[in-house]
């Protein structure tokens, strides 16, 4: 056996003067030589060779009948070459677990949100002030009516799908002692501001922050979220553990949906979203206070004005007042919206005014001749009449 040995040491597949072989070639157990190193080769496992003849197994009655099988005296060992496939223990490492991802309000928006995320594989527990257990039975959510019950389970991710104006309240109930150190929190608040200096007041240091804003909802991505866009802001990930691993995880569910990723600052985002999404939601509430109907002649710029007004206004007040309330562009963009309006005014009323003038001079003017024309007539027409009676 110690020749075997020393055999497949010239091949280069382990030291010779390995105490360790030794030792397994003296105790004649199994030995292990699958190797990956750059040293060693890849071998199936080696057993010493054994013979079985008659009086070796009478000589140990108590082994196996694996052992006296036959065998041959030598095992051909195979050496490595640069093409050969590496060891299995060298295969890629396996995929991470799905994420348990706790959304706190299950409103519209957050049953939205949980498609995508169990599309992904990810699991999902919801927890909201109205009951929708058996909404959540129907498609493998677990419910919880507390959120401290939610806590509890220690979700990696807590999702925070409440509405603006009670997200404050929403945040400030949660028992964050409840959960993991390294737990990741993230919004998806249309503001972008508010939030993210809310939970950095708020949350303990270690957790994650990052405050994302899908750009669609379920009117407008129930077709799905391909090209839709998804901004975030990752406010706080800790390099240390896996916080980082996670957030990417999460992440990638809305890059996996197909969504554009779009990676921006909460300040720049609300300065955008002021004179987009305000302004959008804006218009349509104004348009809504008209009363527009639809007629046997329309356009389709009346048609794309009346969907505005239909999509804006299915929305709740109360969203249309927090992207006011809680963005601190809002206010400079319905100002810049009124002097526009004011400016359009002028400019109509201003040719108006000329047009009117005009008239109102040009009709003067022609009375003006007519008036004098008449007099003299009169005046041709007495002449005339004094002439005839001399």
């Amino acid at each position: 056996m110690a020749s075997s040995l020393r055999h497949f040491a010239g091949l280069g597949c382990f030291p010779a003067s390995s105490s360790s072989a030794a030792a397994a070639a003296a105790s004649g157990t199994t030995c292990l030589l699958r190797r990956y190193t750059p040293n060693f080769c890849a071998f199936a496992a080696l057993r010493p060779a054994r013979l079985t003849t008659p009086a070796a197994a009478a000589a140990n009655p108590l082994a196996s009948p694996a052992d006296h099988e036959e065998h041959p005296a030598h095992q051909q060992a195979v050496p490595c070459r640069d093409g050969d496939p590496p060891s299995p223990s060298s295969s890629a490492p396996a995929a991470p677990a799905p994420l348990r991802v706790g959304i706190v309000g299950f409103g519209n928006f957050g049953q939205f949100i949980a498609g995508g995320i169990q599309r992904q594989g990810h699991t999902v527990l919801a927890a909201s002030r109205s009951d929708y257990s058996a909404y959540c039975a129907d498609r493998g959510i677990r419910f919880f009516r507390s959120v401290d019950a939610l806590c509890e389970e220690q979700p990696d991710v807590v999702l925070i799908c409440s509405s603006i104006l009670s997200t404050e309240g929403v945040v400030r109930a949660i028992p964050f002692h409840k959960l993991r150190p390294d737990t990741i929190v993230a919004d998806v608040l249309s503001v972008k501001q508010f939030p993210r200096n809310l939970l950095l007041e708020i949350l303990p240091p270690s957790f994650g922050i990052i405050c994302t804003h899908p750009m669609f909802g379920p009117e407008s991505g129930k077709h799905g979220w391909s090209k839709l866009p998804f901004v975030y802001d990752k406010v706080r990930v800790t390099e240390d553990g896996d916080q980082v691993a996670k957030c990417d995880q999460f992440l990638s569910i809305f890059e996996q949906e197909g969504c554009r990723m779009v990676e921006m600052s909460c300040t720049e985002h609300d300065r955008y979203a002021a004179g987009s999404q305000f302004i959008t939601h804006t218009i349509g509430r104004v348009l809504s206070q008209l009363n527009l109907k639809s007629t046997p002649i329309n356009t389709k710029g009346y048609e794309s004005l009346m969907q505005l007004t239909q999509n804006t206004v299915s929305d709740s007040f109360d969203l249309y007042y927090g992207l006011f309330m809680y963005n601190v562009n809002a206010t400079e963009q319905l100002d810049n919206l009124e002097r526009a309006f004011e400016r359009v005014r002028q400019m109509l009323y201003g040719r108006l005014h000329d047009l009117i003038r005009k008239q109102i001079v040009e009709r003067v003017h022609m009375q003006t001749i007519s008036l004098e024309k008449l007099e003299n007539d009169r005046s041709n027409s007495c002449a005339t009449h004094l002439v005839s009676s001399a």
